[in-house]
């Protein structure tokens, strides 16, 4: 035979017709009652020797097929009695072109085809995709773009082109379009798909009446149809309606999938359905659904809204039973809740867990615990955590740095402020702006610097930085305070002309110091200044101080002023001008503010009334109107003293600890006024910033001081 033969095995073995796994490197063709092996070699004189050597058996002179086939069998095929044996692990593919180095993974674009490869009209539809996206948004415009297209329009290329535009009134239009050309029956996909362009454009109007129509034309709507809508509403801040949708959803069967199912969790927190989310959360996970972290950061958030530690506890406690790890995002969810539910330690703990549990903070996580730390008052836990801050370069932006300079504010951290501040003007991303010079300005006014105060807000102007009306109010309080009246009215007029709308609060301070005012010339230049930005309540002012004014011309103005002022500065308004008529001796029209302020509910808590105590609260007053209200009570006990009426055993008033170390001293005050009148009241050793007297004592001093103490 020749050098070089060609020989050909035509192999016949039986395979287990449960065996679909194929080598390969073996080409199997099958036959109807058995399959045949074929396999195709070239081979020299010297490679047959080798197979000789190869194919060893128990009898060389004639060995069998399947002694012949056995190394092979052994390595490549299984050889176990097994009928359902398959190959125990892939054979190695061996790289044959050692000019180029071997990859060591395929890679998948070698094969990548387009998906529209087989579509040659997918090009043009996509430029014309393009061109219904640049036209204008009018209708008119859009129409005569669309009368271009190129191709007949079929179900495949509408849902093309739906998928492809972009701006929500453009979708909207070519859906309307396809309904009215009826070139084919509409589908749930295609409603579906116009929907969520809608949603982007948080267009719930105009989904709800798709949905009405897909209810009439009796087309179905599934999971997507639903979600779509629920989420939707939720966004709009449409609440009711996501959970009147939701409950539809329910009535038809269908199951919510994970994010309806956090969406409407949200909805019931912001509507304060705790027990209805409690419900739908329980009986999701009864039906196999499984949350993710961003439904327990809806309902940490909506147990820490209403301040439920128990709440908070329970959300911990599922997340820990279903084996749910939190992420940042829940960590900072769960920070704040515990914060707004006053447990300051459980917040520190679960931010010290954070960071064990190899989670780097972001600014969001920072801020939650710089707030808990503030609102406890935890001055020390604040800076240190600063300290830390700096040392770990975690993330701080203008919000974070602002938060601490506001906490630092609170607590009267002048120092820290100062050094917080003159890290911001070295840092390259957070340089101070105008809420940082405003929270600096709220800083020097409470510790009456206003010095520096004025420094600063010369430092602004260089800067080009705008004062806020917050930071001009915060200006006002301490130049008022430190009677820099010239200042005073520098600063207004050059923030009122640079743009600064004066508000209620600013309105307020601007009141607040005419009723420090000593000099008549001082108080003119301030309420000059409150003209310019409320004349009726400079009006007011005047009115009170006019002695001849009587109580029913009063009560219409202060009606009509209160009136038109928000909520948070009506009882600042009312304590200023009874602090104006204290400073002015005009006692008797003090008095008659004191009980409009108290007929219009500006007062709701003055009084406290039991079986053993009767209290009256001052926290709320200033000095002027807290005076006038003891004086009141006063009179009010000496009448019940005088009609033998029954008393409770014990008295109390409250004016509050005044822990802030810039608190202006309404105990001091309350407790010098006390001493004037002479009245039975002495600290309480149980409670700071409480005065307290028993009946027999209060009974003693009405019937022998009351007709000299207390003014009618």
């Amino acid at each position: 035979m020749a050098a070089s033969l060609s020989t050909l095995l035509d192999v016949h073995f039986l395979v287990p017709q449960a065996d679909t796994k194929r080598n390969p490197f073996i080409t199997i063709r099958q036959k109807p009652n058995n399959r045949r092996l074929n396999i195709t070699c070239n081979s020299s004189k010297s490679s047959s020797d080798q197979s000789q050597t190869l194919f060893e058996s128990p009898n060389p002179n004639s060995p069998s097929l399947s002694d012949q086939l056995k190394p092979l069998s052994s390595t490549t095929l299984s050889t176990t009695n097994d009928p359902h044996a398959q190959l125990l692990s892939k054979p190695k593919s061996i790289w044959i072109n050692p000019t180029k180095p071997r990859r060591y993974v395929l890679s998948l674009q070698r094969q990548k085809r387009s998906h529209f490869s087989h579509n040659p009209d997918v090009r043009d539809f996509k430029r014309f995709a393009r061109k219904l996206n640049d036209s204008d948004y009018s209708e008119s415009s859009f129409m005569s773009v669309l009368e271009q297209i190129p191709y007949p329009v079929t179900r495949e290329n509408a849902l093309f082109i739906l998928n492809s535009l972009k701006p929500w009134q453009k979708t909207h239009l070519f859906f309307k379009w396809i309904k009215t050309h009826k070139l084919f029956p509409l589908e749930t996909i295609f409603y579906n798909i116009t929907m969520k362009s809608l949603r982007f454009g948080r267009q719930f109007e105009l989904i709800e009446e798709l949905a009405n129509e897909m209810v009439s034309n009796e087309i179905e709507l599934d999971n997507i149809t639903y979600s779509t809508i629920i989420t939707c509403a939720k966004r709009c801040n449409k609440f009711n309606k996501a959970v009147e949708w939701f409950e539809r959803m329910y009535k038809t069967g269908l199951m919510p999938d994970e994010v309806t199912y956090s969406a409407i969790l949200d909805v019931y927190g912001k509507l304060g359905k705790v027990e209805e989310a409690l419900t739908l959360y329980e009986r999701g996970i009864a039906s196999g659904w499984k949350p993710d972290p961003v439904t327990y950061s809806i309902l940490a958030k909506m147990f820490g809204e209403s301040g439920d530690y128990d709440g908070v506890r329970y959300v911990l406690q599922e997340m820990k039973a279903l084996g749910v790890q939190p992420n940042v995002i829940v960590y900072n969810t769960l920070i704040e809740a515990t914060g707004k539910a006053g447990k300051p330690g459980m917040a520190r703990s679960l931010f010290e867990e954070m960071l064990d549990s190899g989670f780097t903070p972001d600014e969001k996580t920072l801020t939650a615990v710089v707030k808990v730390y503030g609102k406890a008052r935890w001055s020390k836990d604040a800076m240190e955590l600063w300290e830390k801050m700096r040392s770990n370069k975690w993330p701080m932006d203008f919000i974070l740095y602002n938060t601490l300079l506001n906490m630092c504010a609170d607590l009267g951290l002048e120092e820290e402020a100062e050094r917080l501040f003159e890290d911001m003007k070295g840092s390259e991303h957070c340089r101070p702006d105008s809420w940082s010079y405003t929270a600096m300005l709220n800083i020097y006014g409470s510790g009456g610097k206003a010095d520096k105060a004025m420094l600063l807000f010369d430092e602004m102007s260089e800067r080009a930085i705008d004062l806020n009306v917050m930071g001009c109010t915060c200006l006002i309080q301490c130049l008022g305070k430190a009677k820099r009246i010239d200042d005073l009215v520098r600063v207004f007029d050059l923030s009122v002309n640079k743009g600064v709308k004066p508000d209620d609060r600013l309105c307020g301070s601007l009141l607040s110091v005419v009723s420090l005012c000593e000099q008549i010339s001082d108080a003119s230049k301030v309420l000059s200044c409150l003209q310019k930005a409320n004349s009726k309540l400079v009006a007011l002012v005047k009115l009170v101080e006019e002695e001849q004014t009587n109580f029913e011309t009063l009560k219409s103005e202060f009606r009509d002023v209160i009136r038109n002022t928000v909520v948070d500065a009506r009882r600042p308004f009312c304590n200023c001008l009874i602090d104006i008529c204290r400073s002015r001796n005009l006692h008797g029209r003090a008095h008659e503010l004191l009980y409009l302020g108290t007929f219009y509910g500006l007062y709701p808590d003055l009084h406290h009334r039991t079986a053993d105590e009767w209290s009256l609260d001052v926290r709320s007053l200033s000095v002027g109107a807290a005076n006038t209200a003891l004086e009141e009570w006063l009179g009010t006990l000496a009448k019940f003293v005088q009609r033998n009426e029954a008393l409770p055993e014990l008295f109390s008033a409250h004016t509050g600890a005044g822990t802030h170390k810039f608190s202006q001293g309404l105990a001091n005050a309350f407790a010098s006024h006390v001493k004037g009148l002479a009245a039975p009241f002495r600290h309480s050793e149980n409670r700071a910033g409480s005065f307290v007297a028993n009946r027999e004592d209060l009974v003693d001093w009405v019937q022998s001081r009351i007709p000299s103490a207390v003014s009618p």
